[in-house]
Parts: structure tokens; C-alpha cells; sequence
């Protein structure tokens, strides 16, 4: 009987340490935003209206999840509608032909405190480039609904170049570098 118990127990500690769980985004909640120097002199900012992501979780924290996110092109949003839809046009994003940006993790590590090393595959436009960047763990809690909730940002730069966004290649009118801000609430599914 003792073995059939013990048996039993580590069967159920396999099984709830390999369980994954599934979060994803929170739209009224997170934000995918840039900052862009322009004539050398003052700065744009923009931000993308629509995205989606999703992390797989083992534990109560970022330690060894995965994550991917996908950002909709055309709901890109500068507050002036003639510069974003030049920034939808081949000169930039080219929308039509790339509707998607998208990024997908191979490692997540934690670093100290709350701060992680993410690492993963960026793909803007025809381009896919490895990428890390540090990531701030804000924590889980619960929501107003009782829905366990957890938090991170990151802050990277990007130079848009090497991802074939070659309007102003000189960088004099538009930088070549992007500051890139990401903000995410994602719910427990």
C-alpha cells in the first residue's frame, strides 16, 4: 500500500511540475509604444493600437517562460494621420506587403530582483533578427474580477536599418535608432 501511494504522490509531482500556464494580454492594460529623434532637434512618439500576446508559464514568475507577441502594422498611431500613413507605406513598414511585426522567445532568465535577461527572435518587415533585452517583472496579483493578473515592461532600442526601414538612410531627418517601450498585463487563462 505504501507503494502504491508513493507511486502515486510522485506521479502527481511530475505532472504539476511540468504544468504550463497560459496568460495573455491584457489590451486595456498594456501598450506598445516609441520615441524617434527627428531633425536631430526634438522627438516623435507613437504607439501601436493593436496586439495580442501570450506567455507559458512553469511558476509564479517569468523564470524559464515563453513569450510571443504579434503588432498590427496599420494601428500604428502618431496622432497625425498624414505621418502615419507614410509610416504604412513602403518608405517604412510597407503594411501591405508586412501587416505584422512579431517576436518569439528561445530564453528567459532572471538576472536580480525583478529583472530579467529576454532573448528571442524580432521579425519586422522581411527581417528576423535575435534580440535581448532586459525585462522588469512587476508581479501577479488579483484583479476587480479575482483573475490572477501579472505585469512586466521593457525598455530597448532598435535601429529600424536593420530591419529594411531605409527611408533617410543618413539618419539626419529620422534616426536610425528607435526607443522602444513595452508595457503588458496579461490574465491567467
Amino acid at each position: 500500500m505504501k507503494k502504491v501511494f508513493l507511486t502515486f504522490v510522485f506521479a502527481l509531482l511530475s505532472v504539476v511540475g511540468f504544468a504550463q500556464t497560459v496568460w495573455q494580454t491584457d489590451p486595456m492594460h498594456s501598450s506598445v509604444n516609441f520615441n524617434i529623434k527627428h531633425m536631430g532637434i526634438s522627438f516623435v512618439q507613437g504607439r501601436f493600437d493593436k496586439f495580442e500576446g501570450k506567455a507559458i508559464t512553469k511558476a509564479s514568475n517569468l523564470d524559464n517562460a515563453q513569450l510571443s507577441f504579434v503588432v498590427e502594422v496599420n494601428s500604428i498611431n502618431t496622432a497625425v494621420e498624414m505621418r502615419d500613413k507614410h509610416l504604412k507605406s513602403a518608405d517604412f513598414f510597407d503594411s501591405e506587403k508586412f501587416p505584422a511585426m512579431t517576436f518569439e522567445s528561445s530564453s528567459l532568465a532572471k538576472d536580480k530582483n525583478n529583472v530579467y535577461t529576454l532573448k528571442g527572435k524580432l521579425t519586422i518587415k522581411d527581417v528576423s533578427k535575435e534580440i535581448s533585452v532586459p525585462v522588469t517583472f512587476g508581479g501577479i496579483t488579483k484583479n476587480q474580477q479575482g483573475k490572477e493578473v501579472m505585469g512586466f515592461q521593457t525598455t530597448f532600442k532598435v535601429n529600424r536599418l536593420d530591419y529594411n526601414i531605409k527611408y533617410d538612410p543618413t539618419g539626419a531627418g529620422v534616426a536610425k535608432d528607435v526607443d522602444v517601450n513595452l508595457y503588458f498585463e496579461l490574465i491567467k487563462q
